[in-house]
């Protein structure tokens, strides 16, 4: 636990910087200006025309101003209950703190890829490699030789596992379903005036096989399938929160959401939930 000490003015510093940034994103983008944009690939695109994030599209706007929204309001607070007790040397409130730090490096990671050049590109590329730093050294802080230990013999590995592996073949459905029909020419649906697929690379190339290799590890009875699944059950956790309310956010913005993704997500940020109890009362 003493790394996770060490720490703390690095979480600190990002809770800090994030607060700033999700601050700045909800005051500014009041009173939307939509404007009507055509893109390279010819698709019509409306920009939101107001604040941080006025030169993004409307759908990318809708999503930053929900993520700010749970930022501020829920992983934020949460992140410093996890590290207050965390430093209490609770191993529970560490596998939490962890997992939250995962969802700020994939957020800030996001921002920095995705979201069109604002003055605020330094401040999300500053946050992304605190978070990225702090996330491997929460990471190292674990011992591994006694980790498996720290859980009861009734942990539901065969349900955990079962979920991570669900999780992780779904998304990659998913978002094959936008990939496959550029295969013949077609313009990926959401692209807009983007250059790349952000989301989808970062969760095809890290999320989904992240998911598969910790459901083999778990099922193998291995301390970092353990150790893994448990980080990404919480960083899925307040992903999702995030994602439904982005869902929420682009509907109310006009923006047509598919009813599978809709049901998909929404669906998953319940059953996170549930996993993540199990967690708590499993772990000691």
């Amino acid at each position: 636990m003493k790394e996770i000490g060490k720490l703390k003015y690095l979480i600190i510093l990002i809770l800090l910087l994030s607060g700033i940034v999700s601050l700045i994103g909800l005051v500014t983008s009041m009173d939307p200006q939509h404007i009507s944009f055509t893109a390279i690939t010819g698709e019509t695109v409306k920009i939101y025309g107001t604040g941080i994030y006025k030169n993004d599209s409307v759908s990318v706007a809708a999503q930053g101003i929900a993520s700010d929204l749970v930022t501020l309001c829920l992983a934020i607070p949460a992140t410093l209950i996890a590290l207050w007790i965390s430093i209490k040397k609770s191993f529970r409130a560490q596998l939490t703190l962890t997992g939250l730090i995962g969802y700020f490096l994939y957020t800030y990671m996001s921002y920095t890829f995705l979201w069109t050049y604002n003055p605020l590109f330094i401040v999300y590329t500053v946050l992304m490699s605190l978070s990225l730093f702090a996330f491997i050294i929460a990471l190292s802080s674990f011992d591994l030789n006694t980790l498996t230990h720290k859980f009861s013999s009734e942990f539901p590995i065969k349900l955990i596992r079962g979920y991570l592996i669900a999780i992780s073949v779904l998304l990659a459905l998913l978002w094959m379903g936008k990939l496959l029909p550029t295969f013949s020419g077609a313009v990926p649906v959401g692209l807009e005036h983007y250059t790349t697929l952000v989301i989808q690379g970062m969760d095809l190339g890290i999320i989904v096989p992240a998911g598969l290799v910790s459901a083999y590890l778990l099922s193998k009875r291995f301390a970092l399938g353990y150790l893994l699944s448990s980080v990404l059950i919480v960083k899925g956790i307040a992903m999702l929160i995030a994602i439904s309310m982005m869902i929420i956010n682009m509907k109310l913005q006009g923006v047509s959401v598919s009813w599978i993704e809709m049901t998909v997500f929404f669906g998953f940020t319940l059953f996170s939930l549930y996993t993540y109890t199990l967690l708590l009362k499993h772990a000691h």
